[in-house]
């Protein structure tokens, strides 16, 4: 089966592998770009990047109601089990990884805050590097989440990018000439934008973005409508 990646909206990505779904930042029952709410979406498994509510808002209800382990940052790890009931958590931190059923997942730095919803400390922000088996051997998947630009994306590019989605909404991440740099720091050979036109502050022509990254980078873009899917 081929790797399928859909956005459901603002920076929320389902991840369809052989093994499962992996849900990426559910933010569902309160995005107004969401295509289906939290009670809908499927998953064996969720990633949290950081703390804020428009990445974590919906994660602990999905993982109660399916009985499935949330992967995030150790600080969260704990919070998502003392305060909102969670079972099954993997608390790790930026640099380390864990080998999943799907693959292994790396936690990788990003420049950002992550304060949780109750004004708790969130611990590090992060993105994640997901290596995941497919038919024709390995593909490697890149989802900054949320993040300014950081001249060590290079170092994550050399470990060798298939897929990056990067956000491009400016104001609270990196906007579309940042992203424009990143992928060019990064080198994948496709990139896919996230984290835009949720509200209008973060509004953004993914066109123009497209355009953008055809013109200045070696990248494929690849933009999607929320609920569409792309096919790896």
């Amino acid at each position: 089966m081929a790797i399928k990646l859909t956005w459901l909206g603002h920076a929320t990505w389902s991840i369809e592998t052989d093994s499962g779904v992996i849900l990426l930042d559910p933010f569902l029952n309160d995005n107004p770009s969401a295509t289906a709410k939290a009670d809908e979406v499927k998953a064996d498994l969720i990633l949290v990047s950081h703390g804020h509510g428009d990445h974590i808002s919906d994660a602990a209800e999905i993982a109660n109601r399916i009985g499935v382990d949330i992967i995030t940052n150790y600080e969260i790890a704990g919070w998502l089990e003392k305060n909102q009931g969670v079972k099954s958590t993997i608390g790790m931190n930026i640099g380390g990884s864990v080998q999943t059923k799907f693959g292994k997942i790396k936690m990788t730095p990003a420049l950002h805050s992550s304060g949780l919803p109750d004004g708790a400390y969130g611990g590090c922000p992060a993105g994640f590097v997901l290596t995941l088996p497919d038919a024709g051997g390995e593909v490697t998947i890149y989802f900054a989440c949320d993040t300014g630009l950081f001249s060590d994306m290079g170092l994550i590019g050399d470990s060798g990018i298939d897929v990056a989605v990067l956000p491009i909404g400016d104001l609270f991440t990196m906007g579309v000439e940042d992203s424009v740099a990143a992928t060019n720091l990064i080198n994948p050979n496709i990139v896919l934008p996230s984290h835009y036109n949720t509200w209008p502050p973060i509004e953004q022509n993914a066109e123009q973005w497209s355009e953008r990254i055809r013109s200045k980078t070696k990248a494929k873009p690849e933009v999607l409508s929320p609920g569409e899917t792309f096919t790896i």
